[in-house]
């Protein structure tokens, strides 16, 4: 039977999720403001730029808020049902539909729209006056952000299957890094050209979905230190100055990861929650008290390491151990995306179409 990350569905009952300790509540945040987007049913990228936090349903809505206040900006249609999304470096945004198509938004307007070659799963990657598309087929494509036009595109073979979940891509100083297969790929951003490949894990196994090893959702950048996660396969850091391999740990997770200058944190997918010593990769500490909850990926922030779960709660750990500081709620759906931090305002996205302010008291 097809995972249902690779579209299917499976009947395996699921463990039990584990069961939660009273709030402890030992730090205070409040809601601040809710808005609202419609359902959100594919691997959403919540994005960040200034105050400014651009999201995505799947129906085509794409909405601009203010971080601040939850204040709706902007909201316009993408024309048809995303894929992915959303990329925005402030002024241009945009997203991928199912129909294939790039679509880049300017002020809430529709600036262009192009065809892709390939299905998209990761959100366009905006920056430098250019869109970035990390398509299905494992190509990396540029689009001119004023116009649309196509600037180039680098085509990579890899294995016949890819996840239907966000990819790797960031700039680190004038090189674009994306993600191909299990490896950190470092691109000219100009021309599309291969500066350096540094592999976080190779595909082992004897089918297909067994060498699948696609490197997975947010990464953790600290100066030219890049730490990704291959999918159910390892957690590494890549010197993006160098194109080497710093380390690359087994690690069991589906989620991107998110740290800081000493540590890595990951939720593994039976929900562990993990922090690797950034330095060498060694583990710090991990936490069974979220196991089988669905948890997102993590965000860290102040003294916390943030995941949502798939019962709709926010769950705000200690940095320096795991135990849990307070939990927050919101509308029951599960969180869909990472949760980001938009100023001094914790954003939260849930699939039923919540998005959510919280700030510390």
């Amino acid at each position: 039977m097809m995972p249902s990350w690779l579209g299917g569905s499976s009947s395996v009952e699921k463990p039990k999720p584990a069961e939660l300790a009273p709030n402890a509540a030992l730090i205070a945040v409040r809601p601040a403001w809710t808005a609202r987007v419609g359902e959100v049913g594919f691997p959403l990228a919540v994005n960040v730029s200034g105050n400014t936090v651009a999201v995505a349903s799947s129906d085509g809505s794409v909405v601009a808020i203010d971080g601040a206040t939850g204040r709706e900006l902007w909201r316009a249609s993408a024309g048809g049902p995303i894929a992915a999304g959303v990329g925005s470096d402030g002024n241009l945004t945009a997203v991928i539909t199912r129909g294939n198509e790039v679509v880049a938004f300017s002020g809430g307007k529709q600036a262009w729209r192009q065809k892709l070659v390939a299905q998209g799963y990761t959100a366009p990657f905006v920056a430098g006056g250019r869109v970035f598309v990390l398509a299905a087929d494992r190509s990396v494509s540029a689009f001119d952000g004023q116009s649309g036009r196509k600037l180039w595109t680098q085509q990579r073979p890899g294995e016949p299957l890819v996840l239907r979940q966000s990819g790797v891509m960031l700039a680190v100083g004038d090189t674009l890094v994306t993600g191909l297969g299990g490896r950190m790929v470092g691109l000219n951003p100009i021309n599309g050209s291969v500066r350096w490949e540094a592999a976080i894990a190779t595909p082992r196994g004897t089918n297909d979905i067994e060498r699948l090893v696609d490197l997975v959702g947010r990464t953790s950048r600290v100066g030219n230190t890049v730490c990704a996660r291959a999918f159910q396969a390892s957690v590494g850091c890549v010197d993006a100055a160098r194109g080497t391999v710093l380390w690359s740990k087994p690690a069991n997770g589906a989620e991107g990861v998110h740290g800081d200058e000493q540590m890595v944190y990951g939720t593994e997918s039976d929900g562990k929650v993990v922090a690797w010593k950034r330095d060498a990769g060694e583990r710090a500490w991990t936490s069974d008290r979220l196991l089988y909850r669905g948890l997102t990926g993590p965000l860290v922030v102040g003294r916390s390491v943030v995941v949502g779960d798939s019962a709709g709660l926010v769950h705000l750990l200690s940095r320096t151990d795991g135990t849990p500081l307070t939990r927050l709620t919101t509308d029951g759906t599960a969180v869909a995306a990472a949760p980001v931090l938009a100023g001094n305002t914790l954003v939260v996205v849930t699939h039923g179409g919540g998005i959510y302010g919280f700030v510390p008291e």
